[in-house]
């Protein structure tokens, strides 16, 4: 989505013969030629107050960036300009490098350089937590970011920021009840595998926080085009956003539903008569394609208040919405949209630009990004020490989303992120050795399934944001980030052992 393969290949063959030309990779030229989230080396030493308070950030990361450069760059500075994650901190040293391999390319992946800063930073919270002897829900609380605050880059907080709040909201979620003496064999680590005994299982949980950057940054100047037109009670929204399951194809008509007062909206096919909308990723579409299709869908029912004011004798001021009607706010006039625009049509297009950002500085510092997200998981894992087999028996969530604008898509983000974030953490790796895949099939990268899922109670904070043109915040990004080490803190919880890297292995926890 944020970089070219084949592509221009294809046009320069389309051109050649005048005929469509059609890409299509093998799975195991997938595993080769696609981009992979960078593997990162992450070393961090925090320093902190007898209480647990954050003081000093020290960091240094390498990402492998593969062969080519692709989105290295720009993934690496989100990593580290998101090394505090949600907590305050005064102070920062942080070194960054993204460096060329022989490795398959490394690039734009769910998440953009922040999981990884996130498995390090949260590790790094429940060893300040054990040294103060507090808990771990306590020492993100003692530490949590407010709005106003400033981040390690000098840019203050201007988002809402309740942190605080994705803690408590989570926390207050009832745990998991314990695992029976009887139990179906399908509920244990291994599951049919019939390979696990209760007497070895042990339970533990475990805490992730973490927040997001939405839209592009530093300096980008981000926009996204829509333009609607209305006859005859009928709305068509034209824009070249990609949908590729995020649900945006579903979120634009409730758009213009809700400002326009229709029931029949259409949705045109996209080509070059409309301006761009930008590539679907960085949490970006709702707020800057639903921007766009907001302000079109606005500027429309201006051009139709002024029509039925000018027909009515009334002015246009006093006109709204209410539910398929335009309504007089201070009189009783009253007609339906379907009428109000029989017979004319009205057209605009707008494009839409969030607000301005900036380039860090030579130490670091500046304005870059636009606007961020929070959430905060827990997790309750089940573990055979012995076996080094692992079930997620739960995953409680809170996120901050802004205003929910599909409540059943919403969710849907959600549970794919934390299924996301799973198999990273257990399940998901690329087996490398000079250079080369040696697991390019699904039978040896394994993904979680349907029987790996675990039970999610999320829970969706809602505090509009003010800068969002329908005050919701992106949510793709975040369910996903801090998922990971909040399942590996737990089978941190459960064995005794480190776990410095993920994904965990069986042999990391029974050997």
């Amino acid at each position: 989505r944020e970089d070219i393969s084949l592509q221009v290949h294809c046009c320069l063959l389309a051109l050649r013969t005048g005929r469509p030309i059609k890409m299509q990779y093998s799975r195991e030229e997938s595993f080769f030629g696609h981009v992979h989230r960078h593997p990162a080396t992450v070393w961090m030493r925090h320093h902190a107050n007898k209480s647990g308070k954050i003081v000093k950030i020290e960091a240094r990361m390498v990402f492998d960036g593969g062969a080519y450069t692709s989105t290295s760059p720009a993934v690496l500075i989100n990593g580290i300009t998101h090394t505090q994650g949600p907590y305050q901190c005064d102070n920062a040293v942080v070194d960054g490098y993204a460096v060329r391999t022989n490795n398959p390319p490394c690039g734009a992946m769910r998440g953009f350089g922040v999981v990884q800063a996130c498995f390090a930073h949260e590790g790094q919270m429940d060893k300040i937590a054990e040294a103060c002897g507090i808990s771990p829900v306590e020492v993100r609380l003692v530490n949590a970011m407010h709005t106003g605050d400033k981040i390690i880059t000098g840019q203050t907080m201007e988002s809402v920021a309740p942190v605080e709040r994705c803690i408590r909201e989570t926390d207050a979620i009832p745990l998991p009840p314990p695992m029976p003496d009887l139990v179906d064999a399908l509920e244990l680590p291994g599951g049919s595998g019939l390979t696990a005994e209760r007497k070895n299982i042990v339970r533990g949980i475990g805490w992730g926080v973490s927040m997001k950057n939405l839209m592009y940054s530093e300096g980008f100047d981000d926009y996204a085009t829509a333009r609607c037109t209305l006859s005859n009670g009928v709305a068509s929204l034209k824009f070249a956003t990609s949908e590729v399951g995020q649900g945006f194809v579903t979120l634009a008509p409730q758009i213009a539903r809700s400002v326009l007062g229709v029931d029949q909206v259409v949705q045109e096919v996209s080509d070059t008569q409309i301006g761009s909308a930008g590539s679907t990723s960085a949490s970006r579409q709702t707020w800057m394609s639903g921007g766009a299709v907001d302000g079109a869908c606005r500027l429309v029912r201006e051009r139709m208040f002024e029509h039925v004011g000018k027909l009515h004798n009334i002015d246009p001021i006093r006109l709204l919405i209410d539910g398929t009607d335009v309504v007089d706010s201070i009189g009783d006039f009253r007609i339906s949209v379907v009428d109000a625009t029989e017979g004319v049509t009205f057209s605009e297009t707008f494009e839409h630009h969030h607000r301005k950002t900036e380039d860090l500085d030579e130490n670091g510092q500046g304005n870059c990004h636009v606007a961020f997200a929070f959430v905060a998981h827990r997790a309750v894992v089940d573990v055979d020490c012995d076996l080094g087999l692992v079930k997620v028996v739960q995953i409680a969530t809170a996120q901050d989303v802004g205003k929910v604008l599909n409540p059943l898509s919403a969710l849907g983000q959600l549970e794919g992120g934390i299924a996301q974030g799973l198999g990273l953490a257990v399940m998901e790796e690329i087996v490398l050795e000079n250079g080369k895949v040696r697991n390019p099939s699904f039978t040896d990268y394994l993904l979680p399934t349907a029987l790996d899922a675990p039970t999610v109670v999320a829970v969706m904070i809602e505090e509009p944001e003010p800068q969002a043109p329908l005050g919701a915040k992106g949510i793709g990004e975040p369910p996903c980030i801090s998922v990971t080490p909040a399942i590996v803190a737990a089978i941190r919880a459960a064995t005794g052992k480190a776990l410095l890297r993920v994904p965990v292995r069986p042999q990391d926890i029974c050997l």
